[in-house]
């Protein structure tokens, strides 16, 4: 599988008032073209750093980071889109203006842009919200609405950092469905970040497990369930084999000495 995706040594340093803080050291992964991974690791080793290299977001102060052969330098929203935990949404644009957005700044004509964000309703469980504002959407419909914005781009790669962790169990369940059913039928790219081991496993074909600060590579699991997923019927077995593994690597040394 050729990687669409080749992050190559990166590390990353921030300048804090206690000093300088080592977010990454020496990460390499590749994600293949039509993949499903996500990034899963301890709070602070860099997750989002890593998703905003890859998004032309963050700048690596080492190695470098390219999609499809070229050098990443800046975002590129046409090629490598993000959704980010908060919607951001515009308060004052209807769904349909919110969704239009993206095409609306690349100056296509309001026509096509309409009717390419009217077509994205329907499958995101929109259809009917088309004219509300986002005050009158639960937070799953606010997310879908982003989620749309961005797909209306056609992007070749989606990155997800945590967009669906404030939500409830039940509509992020729904919603993760409806990810996949998405991956699917678009044979996307995707990278996801997220601190759900079960939702990693759910989603993913490969888990990339990053390090405590500085993050990582500590792991790279393949996940051996079948396609099309359900929660209702993965195989309890193998997502328990495949958790303990990931979790294996999710341990923190210096914690669970001092917890002895």
């Amino acid at each position: 599988m050729t990687d669409l995706i080749a992050v190559d040594r990166v590390g990353k340093r921030y300048q804090t008032s206690a000093g300088p803080v080592e977010a990454l050291h020496d990460v390499s992964l590749g994600v293949g073209v039509g993949e499903f991974c996500t990034l899963i690791g301890p709070s602070g080793c860099g997750k989002s750093t890593l998703l905003g290299m890859i998004g032309g977001l963050v700048a690596p102060d080492a190695g470098r980071v390219l999609v499809d052969g070229r050098p990443v330098t800046g975002p590129d929203p046409r090629h490598v889109a993000t959704v980010f935990q908060d919607p951001g949404l515009f308060p004052w644009r209807t769904t349909l203006e919110n969704i239009e957005f993206g095409l609306e700044l690349q100056g296509v004509a309001r026509e096509r842009r309409r009717g390419v964000a009217t077509e994205l309703l329907g499958p995101l469980g929109l259809r009917e919200f088309g004219g509300r504002y986002p005050r009158e959407l639960s937070g799953g419909m606010r997310q879908r609405a982003a989620l749309a914005r961005t797909l209306a781009l056609e992007p070749r790669v989606l990155l997800l950092d945590e967009p669906f962790s404030a939500l409830d169990e039940l509509t992020r369940e729904r919603l993760n469905g409806e990810l996949l059913a998405l991956a699917a039928e678009t044979q996307m790219t995707l990278l996801v970040v997220t601190h759900s081991v079960q939702e990693a496993i759910f989603l993913s074909d490969r888990v990339i497990v990053l390090s405590a600060s500085p993050g990582r590579v500590v792991a790279d699991i393949r996940v051996e369930l079948a396609r099309p997923r359900s929660l209702a019927t993965l195989d309890a077995a193998l997502v328990g084999e495949t958790a303990a593994r990931i979790r294996a690597h999710l341990v923190d040394p210096v914690a669970d000495g001092a917890a002895a």
